[in-house]
């Protein structure tokens, strides 16, 4: 896919998050891998109302070169798509369920949200560290991020939100709507005792899908 269509399927995906509620306001922000560089939401925009040819480009080196300027989280989707080679775009959300997890998951935790279906584990995979809570837009937070995306597809910043990678950009968007509705769905079934997968489903279905 070239830029520009990648540019249109970024503002229209955004749309769609935004519409059904996976963010509000500005928060949230997408990154897109490209041959030469990267594209980026830029900053205080709404996913809701992206306009393609305004969103920001990087170069390889990650500096802005053109665009409006990008998300001052820049260096959370640096983090992930230097630790994960294979992914072609990063979605940060604030989304309600999954931030929730986050408030009360404990940090260092990898598995906040349980293995209940196939379709969490075929979408985030095994891992889902939490990383310490850090204030928005600290970049401190990228070296922490990065050494947990090395081994997850996504990771849950403490009271904050989830970012999740994919292959594609419609993969990491996919990836991060299943997150969502995982940890909503573990919200409602929690102290109940939901039947879970049991470790040798996850591992057919990683080796199956993973």
């Amino acid at each position: 896919m070239d830029e520009a269509a990648l540019r249109d399927q970024l503002a229209m995906l955004g749309a769609s998050l935004f519409q059904r509620g996976y963010s509000v306001g500005t928060a949230g922000n997408i990154s897109v891998r490209l041959a030469d560089g990267y594209l980026m939401t830029p900053t205080n925009s709404c996913l809701g109302r992206l306009d393609p040819a305004r969103i920001s480009k990087l170069a390889p080196d990650w500096s802005h070169i053109g665009g409006d300027k990008p998300s001052k989280e820049v260096f959370m989707h640096r983090a992930v798509l230097t630790a994960r080679p294979d992914a072609g775009a990063v979605v940060h959300l604030h989304s309600t369920y999954a931030t929730a997890i986050g408030c009360l998951a404990e940090p260092g935790e990898t598995a906040p949200i349980p293995p209940l279906t196939p379709y969490f584990v075929m979408r985030v995979g095994r891992s889902l560290p939490v990383i310490r809570y850090y204030r928005p837009g600290d970049g401190a937070m990228e070296g922490d991020i990065h050494e947990a995306a090395k081994g997850a597809k996504a990771v849950l910043l403490a009271n904050h939100g989830p970012v999740v990678s994919g292959r594609t950009l419609a993969d990491a968007v996919a990836a991060a709507e299943e997150l969502e509705e995982s940890a909503r769905l573990a919200l409602l079934l929690r102290g109940v005792g939901a039947r879970g997968l049991t470790p040798a489903q996850v591992d057919d279905l990683l080796t199956t899908f993973g």
